[in-house]
This record gives structure tokens, C-alpha cells and sequence, in this order.
């Protein structure tokens, strides 16, 4: 006879740190960690970097006699503080579990960053989170004979949403082949605080759009239109070598400007000034090989080489001009260190 391993009893209770709540990849792996423990009590929280670290530490131990699981997914964390927070809710019996596909989390496995025990880990950039997370669930549904922890009633839930995570990672990846996925990301991007995660969790398999989807979509055309205004009036450049700093202000969307720059001006690195999250973001010409995840480390952020992000404190009092001067310098620094 061969040994089944024993299929683990759905945990009680599931919090779910995920990067959002306006990130279509960080909002989908919720979503797919929430289906696949349907029938659990999820706690979705959403954090981006600057806040990552106090959104773990805030996640409490079980209550005796509960079993708990924790998932950290699009996202990560870099306090010595959260790895020993993680360390006690693992002592007192949470499961932690962390899925992610960032550079900045790979290089910190690769420098032994990292010191908590893991149940499960996937961090590697083969694909964008949501389907890494997905794939890995995916797999876990099979090894346990196709029902998620003994649930056959949620399996069919969980493989509905393979439309909407492909959506997620062609759109986070930038490939783009897929016809809606950058019309997808810019409404969860508009939707208001955590709406996208409930109208995520419930859209079907075609992935049509809810009535509250459709008004977020009617905001972003609007919206798109006067950010783009803003960031043109605002625009300042500066040369570092062959590399194009272009720095400006806008109200949200940074992403839809700086591929529009990014695609207009060769070996450029735009960095845009968020006027709605106080954020910085970073994007590159598609032929560039500036790694921003390494210009937004200089300021204690991180993301991808081809796009990341960071907050510069004060950076709202100033204007787009020092923003230039401060991105040109840590561009300088990261190509001299290549």
C-alpha cells in the first residue's frame, strides 16, 4: 500500500497581507487565497511598502483553541522587528505562508535576509503574484484529490478564477497581450478603499464587470485626462550619461504616464510624484536597463527593476525639479555600482 499524507483540516481562521487595495495583482492573490479558504473566516488587510511592516506586526496570535494561518502575498517586509513578530505567531501556531515575485524580496532571500519559518514560501519573478499564488493553490487542490481541504463545494469557485488571474499577471508583468487586462488594473485602481477586494471575490469566470466596477471605469477616463495634464505642466528633465531623468507631479495613474514617457523618450527613467498616496513611482523606457528597484532601495523603497516605488519625506513641499535632482543622483549612484 502507498501512504496518503493526511490532507492538514481548513484552518479557522485566515489573514491574508497583500499589497492593495488598489493593485489588481496584490487585490487577485487575496482573492485566490480567500476562495480557496472559503468557509474560514478571512481577514484581508492591504498594505503598500512604506506600510507593510506595521500592517504584519498589527496581525495577532490565535485565540486559544482557533487554528490560524497567515499570507503575505505581492509584498514584503524588511524590519528584523516583523521577522520576530512572525517568530512568535509561529510559536504560538499560526502557519505562515509567503508568496511573492518582487526583486527586492528575491535579492533579500538571496543575502539570508530573511529569519522565520516558513510553511510555505514561492519567491521567484516567473510570474506575477496572483498566479504564483494561484498555481501553488492550484497544486495544492490536486495533491488533495481535487477538493480544497476536504471542500468540494468551493474547488469549482477557486479554478473560476483562472480568467481574472491571467488578467492580473499580463497586466503586472506589462506583456499586455490580453485584451482588458490594462482597463482591469486602472478600475481597481479607482475603486475606492477596499471595494475591489468584494467585487473581486464575487465576479464570475468570465471576469464582466459589476455595476460598481463600471462606475469606477466611467471616473478613470476623466481622471486619466487631468493627471496626464498635470504631470505635462509639471514635467522637468535631467541627463545622466545616456539616461533620461524625467521627473513631474500627478493626481494618481503614474503608471499610464510613465509608460506614455517611457515609450516616447529612449533610456528613460520617469519618476512620478503622486499627489493622491504621497508615493513616488518609478517606470523605464522598455529598452532601458536601469534597475529601479535599486533606485527606489536609495530611498528605502523597492518593486521591480522596470518598475518600483518609494516615499521621499517632504517631497510634497517641494517640486518636480528637486525630485529630478534627487532621482538623477540615485541613478547615478546605481549605474556606477552596475
Amino acid at each position: 500500500m502507498v501512504d496518503v499524507p493526511a490532507v492538514p483540516p481548513p484552518p479557522d481562521l485566515v489573514h491574508v497581507v497583500s499589497h492593495g487595495p488598489h493593485c489588481l495583482d496584490g487585490v487577485t492573490s487575496a482573492v485566490a487565497v480567500a476562495r480557496f479558504h472559503a468557509g474560514s473566516e478571512i481577514v484581508p488587510i492591504f498594505a503598500n511598502n512604506p506600510e507593510i511592516n506595521e500592517a504584519i506586526q498589527g496581525v495577532p496570535p490565535p485565540a486559544a483553541g482557533r487554528t490560524h494561518e497567515l499570507w503575505i502575498t505581492d509584498i514584503s517586509w524588511n524590519q528584523p522587528a516583523t521577522d520576530a513578530h512572525l517568530r512568535t505567531l509561529a510559536a504560538a501556531g499560526t502557519r505562515l505562508r509567503w508568496i511573492d515575485h518582487h526583486r527586492t524580496a528575491i535579492e533579500r532571500l538571496k543575502r539570508g535576509a530573511i529569519d522565520v519559518p516558513l510553511a510555505t514560501m514561492v519567491v521567484e519573478d516567473t510570474y506575477a503574484a496572483s498566479r504564483l499564488v494561484f498555481e501553488h493553490l492550484k497544486g495544492r487542490l490536486a495533491a488533495e484529490g481535487g477538493t480544497p481541504s476536504g471542500r468540494a463545494e468551493h474547488a469549482a469557485a477557486f479554478l473560476a478564477l483562472e480568467k481574472l488571474v491571467a488578467l492580473a499577471d499580463d497586466n503586472d508583468r506589462w506583456i499586455h497581450a490580453l485584451a482588458g487586462s490594462r482597463e482591469l488594473a486602472l478600475t481597481v485602481g479607482a475603486m475606492r478603499d477596499a471595494t475591489a477586494y468584494g467585487e473581486l471575490l464575487a465576479i464570475g469566470a468570465d471576469v464582466r464587470s459589476t455595476p460598481l466596477m463600471r462606475e469606477a471605469e466611467a471616473r478613470v477616463t476623466a481622471e486619466v485626462a487631468a493627471t496626464h495634464a498635470l504631470a505635462e505642466k509639471t514635467r522637468r528633465e535631467r541627463r545622466v550619461g545616456d539616461v533620461t531623468v524625467i521627473a513631474a507631479w500627478c493626481a494618481g495613474y503614474p503608471s499610464e504616464i510613465g509608460d506614455r514617457w517611457g515609450r516616447a523618450t529612449s533610456n528613460a527613467v520617469v519618476a512620478l510624484y503622486d499627489t493622491k498616496s504621497a508615493g513616488v513611482s518609478f517606470r523605464r523606457s522598455p529598452a532601458s536597463q536601469v534597475d529601479l528597484s535599486r533606485v527606489a532601495e536609495t530611498f528605502g523603497g523597492g518593486g521591480h527593476a522596470a518598475a518600483a516605488g518609494c516615499k521621499i519625506p517632504g517631497m510634497g513641499e517641494r517640486d518636480a525639479d528637486a525630485l529630478a535632482g534627487l532621482v538623477a543622483d540615485a541613478v547615478a549612484k546605481v549605474t556606477r555600482a552596475a
